[in-house]
């Protein structure tokens, strides 16, 4: 069992290689979060209003954006190697699924800290003034770091799920649509009637209004616990089901 820290550190550093080595892929994985967050602050900010300057409500959401599309790749990373016989070989040097599936998680982890971290770059140079504390920043980037995790097991599982990258890409599309539909661009009482039941009760509203709470010292209420027992529900469920869904596929 000691080894299995090692081993996943060991292909995490692998599945950053491999990141480093298509630079395309990796510079659209970093810069469309940025151009989003771009769009609307500049294209439809000026048209919304949320009581604050848009740039100062919007960066939750595009946090959360971004961490969807670094998702996507772990996604497909995983369909990959499922699919061009790695695991065989990594087989034959006894390591197993749960190394195989970390070392996917941390590297994805890795990826999207390194964005998030361009993403709040770039808020704060065109106007984004948080007024955290130490104590409600460190809050804050734990909550961000749980979801990230949270959401790269999920993505893990998908991969899993898929029969080729191509479809592993199509199953993270919902991913990267939640964030739409919730309190990341717009305020949710500006959304027709029928969708403020799903826009309230889905997992990233709670996520958004923490951060969002958290990042401008504004009273938060239940929401970081019930974000908090989404991104540990998420987690349990997506890691037992890439387990179960790993053992299927390699046996």
């Amino acid at each position: 069992m000691t080894t299995v820290p090692v081993h996943a550190l060991a292909l995490a550093g692998r599945s950053l290689r491999i990141s480093s080595r298509r630079p395309d892929a990796l510079i659209a994985a970093l810069m469309l979060p940025v151009m989003l967050m771009l769009i609307f602050v500049y294209f439809f900010g000026g048209a919304i209003d949320t009581g604050t300057t848009y740039v100062t409500y919007v960066v939750p959401g595009a946090m959360l954006l971004c961490a969807g599309f670094g998702a996507a790749s772990t996604a497909v990373s995983v369909a990959e190697d499922m699919t061009n016989g790695v695991i065989d070989r990594f087989r034959t040097l006894d390591i197993g699924g749960i190394p195989v599936l970390a070392g996917h998680v941390a590297a994805s982890v890795v990826r999207n800290l390194v964005s998030t971290t361009l993403v709040l770059a770039v808020a704060l140079a065109i106007g984004f003034r948080p007024q955290a504390g130490p104590a409600a920043f460190l809050a804050a980037a734990g909550l961000l770091l749980t979801y990230i995790t949270a959401i790269s097991w999920l993505a893990a599982a998908l991969g899993l799920l898929a029969r080729t990258p191509e479809a592993a890409g199509g199953f993270t599309f919902l991913m990267m649509f939640l964030p739409y539909p919730s309190s990341a661009f717009v305020p949710i009482d500006t959304m027709p009637g029928w969708l403020h039941g799903f826009a309230d009760h889905q997992p990233l509203t709670p996520v958004i209004e923490s951060l969002r709470a958290l990042l401008l010292a504004q009273p938060a209420g239940s929401a970081p616990w019930v974000a908090l027992s989404w991104c540990a529900g998420i987690t349990a469920v997506a890691m037992a089901s890439a387990t179960v869904l790993f053992r299927r596929r390699t046996r």
